[in-house]
């Protein structure tokens, strides 16, 4: 099989669906499959990948608030590809320039709009908290869910990354047709990598004994984040509790953090660590993730520090939540530091060895990039058999 993803969020410096697409290009070679992408950047070229597939890049505009990204240019090149490239399948993501180029193409591949994010979640019901319900900000923002039906009407099928981004396009009457969760790259993770030399480490670092808690924080500085509730929630756990919090990550609001953080002897902003090794041995080293995010459809975070055999303390709306069980988790009221800080304080009046014991027996059933791959290739066939077999009946 070969598929075609025409992707605006993908680029060399980019983040989770560079990584995401990265790795489903490989696994899908060692499948048999063929994973070729479309991307925009500051020129055309073609890109050869070690590990299988490739990548078209045409030359687009850059996005001007943010310049590892372009945008494509509105003219024939995405359908000319096409033609050339004869996928099997066509996917893409963008609700913008490529779902439209995608749905007007003449191809007769199968055409599949895969989100791997919500819109309305990341923004607009961020940015009127407390004016308005997220009921009312999806009123508002009818006119969007009546956009995106329109063009995932000439779509063969509507695919999420998960049951939290399907249920949202469910409650706002789009038909999603099949939830196909996210996996990661599971064998850098283990709880067997556990340091306890590191572990007190990072809670001196923190200013605390090796008898502390240690609260891990991964992720971008940005404000769908949420890091200044999480930091809130973690300072004010520490009044009962000897607990520190390090958070490894990058973005706009960097200095707006250091500022929060100012005062707080227990907290550390790290740079993203991208020494793999050491990462997985700190993931497995602390002694819960934290979240704050309740706009993400789905868990990577939260996987690969299940993977690690970390507890969970995440909020109740997200893609987090989907991940998080009572055995092995505390969830709070999303964009409520007060009721993080009290989720907090009962995880670590768990007893830890049962706790630890739940996080290591969850680790082993961590879903991988690999299952994923599989489950999307082998839902994709059915609907080319289905439609052979609707084409021979006619």
């Amino acid at each position: 099989m070969h598929i075609v993803d025409v992707n605006d969020f993908y680029s060399p410096t980019g983040g989770g669906v560079r990584t995401y697409l990265d790795r489903k290009m490989s696994i899908m070679a060692e499948l048999g499959h063929t994973l070729t992408v479309i991307a925009p950047w500051h020129e055309d070229w073609i890109e050869d990948r070690p590990g299988g597939g490739r990548i078209y890049w045409a030359k687009g505009v850059p996005l001007v608030l943010d310049r590892n990204y372009h945008l494509f240019r509105a003219n024939k090149r995405i359908p000319r590809l096409l033609d050339m490239l004869k996928p099997d399948v066509v996917e893409t993501s963008s609700p913008w320039l490529p779902a439209h180029a995608v749905a007007d193409w003449q191809g007769d591949a199968l055409k599949i709009f895969f989100a791997h994010n919500d819109n309305m979640g990341a923004y607009p019901q961020r940015w009127l908290e407390g004016i308005a319900s997220r009921e009312q900000v999806e009123r508002m923002f009818g006119w969007y869910t009546r956009y995106m039906g329109r063009f995932l009407a000439r779509y063969d099928a509507f695919v999420t990354n998960g049951p939290e981004l399907a249920k949202r396009y469910t409650r706002r009457g789009l038909h999603v047709d099949a939830a196909m969760p996210l996996g990661i790259e599971k064998r850098h993770f283990s709880p067997d990598l556990r340091d306890d030399r590191l572990r007190a480490s990072l809670l001196a670092q923190c200013g605390l004994p090796p008898e502390g808690h240690l609260l891990l924080g991964l992720g971008r500085h940005h404000p769908e984040k949420r890091w200044p509730m999480v930091i809130e929630a973690v300072q004010a756990a520490g009044a009962d509790l000897p607990v520190g919090l390090i958070i490894f990550g990058d973005g706009i609001h960097r200095s707006k953090l250091q500022k929060h953080i100012h005062d707080s002897p227990h907290i550390r902003l790290f740079r993203p660590l991208y020494d793999r090794p050491l990462f997985s041995r700190i993931l497995a080293s602390c002694d819960a993730l934290i979240h704050g995010s309740d706009a993400e459809p789905f868990g990577l975070v939260a996987s690969e520090a299940l993977a690690s055999g970390l507890p969970l303390i995440v909020p109740d709306e997200g893609g987090c939540s989907e991940i998080a069980q009572p055995p092995f988790a505390e969830t709070y009221r999303a964009r409520d530091a007060m009721s993080a800080a009290a989720a907090i304080r009962r995880l670590f009046a768990r007893e830890p060895a049962i706790l630890n014991a739940a996080a290591r027996h969850a680790a082993a059933k961590v879903r991988t990039d690999r299952d994923h791959a599989i489950e999307l290739m082998a839902y994709y066939q059915s609907l080319l058999d289905q439609r052979r077999s609707a084409t021979r009946a006619a």
